[in-house]
Order: structure tokens, then C-alpha cells, then sequence
């Protein structure tokens, strides 16, 4: 039977993005997001919002650069996976459904906000093709 483990998320950051890097030097970021789903109640009733939290762990580059541009309330698309783990801490055996994210987009300013912050967008396609900037035959968007 097929499986299929793919998640696509729109929503605002809860907190500012938490940095550390592990013992073989790659960088990791926590990201706290909530996405909110608007529920119909029927006729004459106003709709209901739902929120729902979620723990989004980067890796590498991207995670350094999710550091860097977004903070606590910026809206992003995510899309990832779930992971589930577990461990003891006091005796007891913890656990946590969180999202790997594959692919972090930047998309509008905070609401208090008056101007995007630099997409790095650019930036890291550049560091991952090995440039430092557009090539003679690339164009420079």
C-alpha cells in the first residue's frame, strides 16, 4: 500500500525563530507557527476560527537564514513533513508530532510592518548553485 507523508502550511509565527547549531556544526532553527482554519457554523451564526499550533524544525542554510529575515507574527508557507519522537526526561517518556520543513517562503510583511524585509530567496539559490551572483548567460532574477 502507498504512504504518502506531505504537509503545505500557511500561517504567522508565534514567536521569533530559536538558532542553535549541533555538535557537527549544522544550523537548526524551531519555528512556533499557527495556522488558523475558519469553520462555517450554519445559517445565521458567524463563522468559527481555529487555531492550531505547530513546533516546524529547518536545517542548514535555511534555518540560518529564517534567523535572520523572519519574526514572531510574519506570515510563511511551509511545506514538509511530520516527524514523530520520543525520549525520556525524569523517568518519563516524552514525545512530539512536529514538521521537518523541506521549503520556507517568506511571504508578506507583519501587520505592523511598513515594508517586506530582503527576500534571501536569491541569495540562497546563489550559495547552493556555488556563485556569487548571476552569471553572463543567467538572468538576474
Amino acid at each position: 500500500m502507498a504512504s504518502l507523508n506531505r504537509v503545505f502550511l500557511i500561517g504567522n509565527l508565534t514567536r521569533d525563530p530559536e538558532l542553535r547549531y549541533i555538535p557537527s556544526g549544522a544550523a537548526v532553527a524551531t519555528i512556533g507557527l499557527a495556522v488558523n482554519t475558519t469553520i462555517p457554523m450554519g445559517a445565521g451564526n458567524e463563522p468559527k476560527t481555529e487555531v492550531c499550533f505547530l513546533r516546524v524544525v529547518v536545517w542548514g542554510k535555511q534555518a540560518e537564514l529564517c534567523n535572520q529575515y523572519l519574526k514572531k507574527g510574519r506570515s510563511v508557507f511551509i511545506e514538509g513533513r511530520l516527524v514523530y519522537r520520543s525520549w525520556e526526561q525524569d523517568g518519563k517518556t516524552r514525545s512530539t508530532l512536529e514538521v521537518k520543513a523541506d521549503r520556507v517562503q517568506f511571504l508578506g510583511p507583519r501587520r505592523d510592518e511598513g515594508a517586506a524585509a530582503p527576500e534571501p530567496a536569491q541569495e540562497l539559490a546563489q550559495q547552493e548553485a556555488g556563485g556569487d551572483g548571476p552569471g553572463e548567460d543567467e538572468p538576474p532574477f
